[in-house]
């Protein structure tokens, strides 16, 4: 079979399985098994028996609706690519706002000090870090499942990795005041909203959050307006249904110029603000 066969293959059963993106998806599994860029899959040479029943077992894996992260082992956020895998949250797309945001908080702050709560992979940590080599790092991440990936990741890094709860009262407690920004994907669906299948590979704790979806959310707020400095910044991604409780979080929490921003598609999906 030649590549472009292999891919229109994997994609229709993908599609006729209720993927989201299956052409997309069928070409980073072809890719990843033949081992060249999805940019380069073309050029690539026609796989052989082999490579094909890889294909094969991948794609049937992912038509039962195995996230395609799980399937590559890795995932992209930014400049970074991070280890994933069972026990960790996968990283999103839309996650890529709240990185945007983040530095546009801290664009004109020399040498910054960032806090990057509820880390799970590491992966915004480790952008961060890259996007802002004279920034000093921190992550901070609870879960043992999670933090089998997240050392991982964050190995021979500069950032710095705490084993903490961020809902604890008094966590943190040696960066009260020091920190310039703080960033969090928390997890933060509401119990009993639907969700696609493969969320339901996430662990639970990383996704949902209470009847609102806001039970982490709100000791964040707090935690963060105790670590930042004046005019210290926050930036938390949120759920699309959530823009103005969240809003009303970090104002009650005694946060300024509070703001939701749109992801990609649109969707309201992070709220900034800065400590008065």
């Amino acid at each position: 079979m030649t590549v472009r066969g292999l891919v229109a293959d994997a994609a229709a059963r993908l599609a006729g399985a209720g993927v989201a993106s299956p052409r997309v998806d069928a070409e980073l599994l072809v890719a990843h098994v033949l081992g060249v860029p999805r940019g380069r899959l073309l050029l690539a040479d026609a796989p052989d028996a082999e490579q094909g029943r890889t294909v094969d077992a991948l794609v049937t894996r992912r038509a039962a609706r195995e996230p395609l992260q799980h399937l590559l082992g890795t995932a992209v956020l930014g400049p970074v690519e991070v280890a994933v895998g069972p026990g960790v949250f996968v990283p999103r797309p839309e996650t890529e706002t709240l990185l945007v945001r983040a530095l546009e908080l801290v664009r004109s702050t020399p040498a910054p000090v960032a806090v990057d709560l509820c880390t799970g992979t590491g992966a915004l940590a480790l952008a961060l870090a890259h996007e802002r080599p004279d920034a000093v790092v921190h992550a901070v991440e609870v879960d043992p499942g999670a933090l089998t990936w997240t050392r991982r990741n964050l190995a021979g890094s500069r950032v710095v990795l705490h084993e903490a709860d961020v809902t604890v009262p008094g966590v943190l407690a040696d960066l009260t005041g020091a920190v310039d920004l703080v960033t969090c994907n928390p997890p933060y669906v509401p119990e009993d909203a639907p969700v696609p299948p493969e969320v339901r590979a996430d662990p639970h704790g990383a996704v949902f959050a209470g009847a609102d979806g806001l039970a982490v959310v709100r000791p964040v707020a707090a935690l963060a307006h105790r670590l930042l400095r004046p005019r210290g910044a926050v930036a938390i991604e949120h759920d699309d249904s959530h823009p103005d409780a969240v809003r009303e979080v970090l104002a009650a929490a005694g946060f300024a110029d509070v703001a939701t921003h749109p992801d990609l598609t649109g969707r309201p999906r992070v709220a900034t603000a800065r400590r008065t």
